[in-house]
């Protein structure tokens, strides 16, 4: 009896460590290629790296896959279009079959679209292309794109950027997120906005603009007498609290100091604006809720470049 006992003891006992094995290794995914990002790129990475035949995950600290182009930025700027090509031109070729389907204009008649882009046509029929579209429908294109060719996202997944990182030989081994969960790869694309993935890795960064003098560039630097919205302030916009009386004080977000000096570096970070897809039709309308602490004399420049006749809204 006692033999048997001590049998099951150590059959009890291996089962329990192949069961805590098991739990660890639910935690772990492994793949040729991890995409940290729920980007545009990101998406666009990891259907390439399927088309060549790697296995490939996407850890997204977003939920919606597409960045700006499915947030809001659905107005392309363009330039060239000859240059676009590849899976971006295969994105831009999908928004122009979705708006081929008469289900797509339940707001406005195709026929009564405007079809301006920023220099040329919005809907371009000879190339098969459309260039302007609704946020909903660059999003599911994203996801088209992910589903057709079986590509694992997991979402809402933020990188621990304190103890998260593995590194050897100069190179990413392994990531963790805030969920616990563990990535293995062979090789790590950091597809974010912000960088976060390089920046702990400890790839070197400059926050703000390079002086025009660090990589022999032109326009790098420091900007001065350079307006890139000018067309906003057509009208002249006072920039006083109380209008027409300097010494009321500036009006919030304008800053008197002086730019610097052209071509040198600074330490600043570009403005933030929200860009989103608004609508003509009442039934369509949803009210924008009242943030918490909203204050309402942050947007008093807005308010006088609206009040002074600007109307470009597209």
């Amino acid at each position: 009896m006692r033999k048997i006992t001590w049998r099951f003891q150590i059959i009890g006992i291996l089962l329990l460590l192949l069961s805590c094995k098991g739990k660890a290794d639910e935690n772990t995914y492994e793949a040729d290629i991890i995409i940290y990002g729920g980007t545009p790129a990101a998406v666009v990475a990891a259907v390439q790296a399927k088309k060549l035949g790697k296995s490939v995950l996407v850890v997204s600290p977003d939920k919606h896959l597409g960045g700006l182009s499915s947030g809001g930025l659905g107005f392309t700027d363009t330039g060239d279009k000859s240059v676009i090509g590849g899976l971006a031109r295969e994105f831009y070729h999908r928004i122009f079959l979705h708006y081929q389907q008469d289900t797509a204009w339940k707001w406005q008649k195709k026929e009564e679209y405007g079809n301006k882009g920023q220099g040329t046509p919005a809907m371009d029929g000879n190339d098969r292309t459309m260039w302007i579209f609704e946020p909903h429908v660059a999003e599911n294109v994203f996801e088209d794109l992910v589903k057709e060719n079986e590509i694992k996202v997991l979402r809402d997944e933020w990188l621990d950027r304190e103890k998260g990182m593995k590194l050897g030989g100069g190179k990413i081994k392994g990531i963790r997120t805030l969920s616990g969960k563990n990535f293995v790869g062979k090789m790590f694309i950091d597809a974010t906005y912000e960088g976060d993935l390089m920046a702990a890795a400890g790839v070197s960064f400059h926050v703000g603009r390079e002086a025009n003098s660090v990589y022999q560039e032109q326009w790098n630097g420091v900007q001065t007498e350079v307006f890139q919205h000018g067309h906003y302030f057509k009208n002249n916009i006072d920039p006083y609290k109380v209008a027409g009386d300097a010494s009321s004080g500036l009006l919030p977000r304008i800053s008197a100091e002086k730019p610097g000096e052209k071509g040198e570096e600074d330490k600043r970070i570009q403005s933030y604006c929200f860009r989103m897809c608004l609508t003509k039709s009442p039934e369509n309308r949803v009210p924008f809720p009242k943030p918490d602490g909203y204050d309402p004399a942050q947007y008093e420049l807005l308010v006088r470049v609206f009040d002074s006749g600007w109307k470009e809204i597209v």
